[in-house]
């Protein structure tokens, strides 16, 4: 399957044989899931959502304050 991931205006397409949630492909780019919302196809989601073949997924970083 491919999905396009999209980190900070870059969008990457990714290609995967084996089914994937969210969570897989934020730990192969080694991002942590406590830093980012996660939306697919513009819908919010959670790290254990399963992607499809075509998802879009954005990767919005959360920025801390104080």
């Amino acid at each position: 399957m491919k999905f396009t991931v999209i980190i900070d205006d870059e969008k990457r397409i990714m290609e995967s044989e084996e089914n994937k949630t969210v969570k897989d492909v934020l730990d192969e780019l080694e991002i942590p899931i406590e830093t980012v919302v996660i939306r697919k196809n513009g819908e919010l989601i959670i790290e254990e959502d399963e992607i499809s073949d075509g998802d879009i997924i954005e990767v919005i970083r959360v920025i801390y304050g104080g």
